[in-house]
């Protein structure tokens, strides 16, 4: 299924379902405490959006004092926003998601997953160093242009 279709899908599906569970829960527990539920998983996700991000920014600067590429950690700070993103949203489904990615092991085991898939080329703007690639000879040099002022 194209990329596409399914964004669309999670966009039409997603609050069908919010609203179902809104009402359904509402039924059981009653108007305002599923208010109150709603909100207070809001502010308990920002709380922890908060405290994890804050963790995630100081792991990353001390990756980058160390020399090193703060991959994980970039990585990680995409998941906890689109955690906060979810957590913000009314409603309970958004909000189970939200605070899954709120968990460090399934991130862990998200970026694992990610980064298995991924090739990375180490060089240049242009690619791998070396004389040649892809049997292509690569002159580097440097050009000055003569167009009149």
């Amino acid at each position: 299924m194209r990329v596409g279709r399914l964004i669309f899908l999670a966009f039409l599906l997603i609050p069908l379902l919010e609203i179902y569970l809104l009402i359904r829960v509402g039924s059981v527990i009653g108007a305002w405490p599923t208010i109150l539920a709603v909100v207070g998983t809001a502010v308990l996700g920002a709380y922890l959006v908060r405290t994890q991000g804050l963790a995630t920014l100081r792991r990353a600067q001390a990756s980058l004092d160390a020399g090193q590429a703060p991959a994980f950690e970039v990585f990680e700070g995409a998941l906890l926003l689109l955690a906060g993103a979810l957590l913000l949203t009314p409603g309970f489904f958004t909000d189970a998601v939200g605070f899954l990615f709120l968990t460090p092991p399934l991130r862990r085991r998200v970026f694992a997953t990610i980064a298995s898939r991924i090739t990375v080329a180490r060089g240049g703007p242009g690619g791998p160093p070396g004389p040649s690639r892809g049997g292509q000879r690569i002159i580097d040099g440097e050009y000055t242009r003569d167009d009149p002022p």
